[in-house]
């Protein structure tokens, strides 16, 4: 009976071969995406480095020196002592109106959201496809448009000119409660929602002390939006409020524009706005890099999941 065995020369063939090399990508798309991405970042950055350059020019140097050249001296500080002392620091009346309309209504609105898209994605209740229908149609009407409608309704009401007039609104949040209802129908366990049923704890505790910690990213996500949409708000203050002791920085600031375009003296009141639009940045930028470690969390847990 003759045996059959393998060739030594076949059994070589693979390893003598060795391993597979990586694919080497498209030199030319490399360098085409890297200048693509290299442009959109100036675009980016010019506008802020415009602004940071003349924030910190004179009065003079202002009026007189190239926008991105840096004046002959370093006024930076006096600028910000000058944007404080301005009619009577009314520069420090606005940042607290716009830091109590961020923390009342970010704060609110992420809540209202959170407790919204749990509902939806974990309830059973009458007309729950129609609401549906409802958050995803709000959400692509753009709140200028609804800016009018507010207006006359808060006038109805006698609300106008006072900070209800701008915090009732920013309660209402159709895409932070959107989103949260998408993250929760997967972060959520639903057997664990029972378990802690079945355990005694009410449908309120249930979210407060379950549901609640598992969506920390998504409403950090939640929060920044309202956090960046509130601060940047203009239109619906500037339509809402007459009495600038209830300005927030948005239109304090325009109104210092203004001024300055009328009064005559552009160059002090401009370089006062440079210097305040400056400075309306630095919480911004604050609040992106103290929240940041909670996206990567959530980043970190979604990649476990799966």
């Amino acid at each position: 009976m003759r045996r059959t065995t393998s060739r030594p020369a076949e059994a070589g063939k693979t390893s003598s071969r060795g391993p597979r090399l990586p694919t080497v990508s498209n030199p030319r798309k490399s360098t085409t995406l890297t200048v693509m991405t290299g442009l959109f970042t100036l675009y980016c950055l010019l506008p802020l480095g415009w602004l940071v350059i003349n924030a910190t020019k004179s009065q003079a140097d202002f009026v007189s020196s190239f926008g991105l050249a840096p004046g002959r001296e370093f006024a930076l500080w006096d600028n910000i002592v000058q944007v404080f002392s301005y009619q009577d620091g009314i520069f420090s009346r606005w940042l607290l109106n716009t830091v109590l309309y961020v923390v009342v209504g970010a704060t609110v609105s992420t809540f209202l959201a959170a407790l919204g898209g749990y509902a939806l994605a974990k309830l059973d209740f009458t007309g729950k496809r129609v609401f549906l229908l409802v958050v995803l149609g709000s959400i692509s009407v753009p709140g200028i448009a609804l800016a009018i409608p507010q207006f006359l309704l808060f006038a109805q009401l006698g609300m106008t000119d006072t900070p209800w007039a701008v915090l009732i609104p920013s309660f209402i949040n159709p895409f932070g409660l959107y989103l949260m209802w998408v993250f929760t129908a997967e972060a959520v366990p639903t057997g664990l929602l029972e378990a802690a049923k079945i355990d005694g704890a009410g449908e309120f505790r249930t979210f407060l002390q379950i549901a609640l910690p598992l969506l920390a990213p998504a409403s950090v996500t939640v929060l920044l939006f309202s956090f960046v949409s509130i601060w940047n708000n203009y239109f619906l203050p500037l339509i809402m409020l007459k009495d600038p002791a209830w300005y927030p920085l948005t239109v304090g600031i325009n109104q210092w524009n203004k001024l300055g375009s009328t009064a005559g003296n552009g160059a002090l009141v401009q370089n006062l706005v440079i210097t305040s639009a400056l400075l309306t940045i630095v919480p911004l930028i604050i609040a992106f890099l103290s929240l940041q470690r909670y996206w990567q969390s959530g980043l970190s847990l979604g990649a476990v999941k799966g």
